[in-house]
């Protein structure tokens, strides 16, 4: 049974239209007149107990609306959610300690406080016995890298410390269910890094389920097999990272350095039927050639170029995975 399910998950939000002016105005405060916003519409997908999955979409695409209706901060509109055996929004305490959201833009630490105080306030608040909040304190900051940290005030910590700090306080009861939105938001690239790692031990470790959105492409193709993919409130694909490239990116750059420069005639005349036929022609620059090869002829082309061509060296790229995310979400489709 998944940890976590949705099925034709949907959320509206009546907003209220107001013209501009005093007749606006007036007419706002008098007869007050609604659109319809679909946040999300008819999202379905199931996790398994022990997976990662990533969660991207574009801003205002309703990656933060569906974790708050998976977390039960609101309410769906219509469909069936369910994670960890409850209805999220009935909000059980049992629920509550199997789940936890942390978002990278607000924070659960008290600010003039040291962190440790705030980490005994959720002890209390989950019941944890004091040598069980001493043992996990003492696992996770290890983990966290945060020895010598937790006694400073939080506003005394760098913007990296503190991100793992709230980790350490979302983590603090075991919970078997991570939400996790822009958890390295601001971070610089070590404390980007630092926090994947963490994850990553966490989830082999505690077979934890974690849900992550995320605009650093980095933090998926470091943690998530999996990938949703969701437009204007519309899940449009659910599967690997892998077949999302396959699907969406099927060439891949052949850049090849040769031991002489094309014969300058060549390059005049544009003739350069001989490169043509190991793929598309990206670019010439000296004796460095750019091609683009589709993927189930990579191999061959690139046997083929060793044994006919002069070469020096020779590497294939992958395409940007920012260049392919970017290209779905322009489609709004994947085909």
């Amino acid at each position: 049974m998944p940890i976590v399910s949705a099925e034709k998950l949907s959320k509206i939000y009546p907003v209220a239209v107001k013209e501009p002016g005093l007749k606006g105005t007036l007419q706002h405060f008098l007869r007050r007149t609604y659109r319809e916003v679909k946040a999300v519409q008819d999202v379905s997908f199931e996790i398994e107990a022990g997976e990662v999955v990533g969660f991207l979409g574009a801003n205002g695409a309703g990656k933060t609306t569906t974790l708050k209706m998976l977390t039960g901060l609101i309410h769906p509109s219509a469909g069936v959610v369910r994670v960890a055996g409850h209805v999220p929004f009935q909000r059980q305490a049992s629920f509550l300690k199997q789940i936890t959201l942390v978002m990278g833009q607000k924070q659960q630490l008290l600010w003039d406080l040291p962190a440790m105080d705030s980490l005994r306030i959720n002890a209390a608040v989950y019941n944890i016995p004091d040598k069980e909040f001493r043992r996990m304190v003492g696992e996770l900051t290890e983990m966290l890298s945060l020895q010598g940290k937790l006694n400073q005030p939080v506003r005394k910590l760098s913007l990296g410390e503190r991100m793992k700090a709230e980790l350490l306080a979302a983590l603090l009861h075991q919970p078997k269910v991570l939400f996790l939105d822009e958890p390295t938001l601001g971070l610089d690239i070590n404390a980007q890094v630092g926090v994947r790692k963490f994850l990553r031990e966490y989830n082999q470790l505690y077979g934890a389920t974690i849900l992550l959105t995320s605009h650093y492409m980095a933090d998926i193709t470091a943690l998530c097999q999996r990938v949703l993919l969701i437009h204007q409130g519309q899940l449009i694909y659910d599967g690997s990272l892998d077949g999302l490239l396959d699907r969406f990116a099927p060439y891949r750059e052949v850049k090849v350095e040769l031991a002489h420069p094309l014969p300058k005639d060549d390059l005049e005349r544009g003739s350069l039927a001989s490169l043509k036929s190991y793929g598309e022609i990206e670019a010439v620059e000296g004796q460095v050639v750019r091609l683009l090869v589709r993927r189930e002829a990579l191999t061959r082309t690139v046997a083929k170029i060793l044994a006919e061509m002069d070469v020096l060296d020779l590497a294939v790229t992958e395409p940007p995975i920012e260049e392919v995310i970017g290209q779905v979400f322009r489609a709004g489709v994947v085909v």
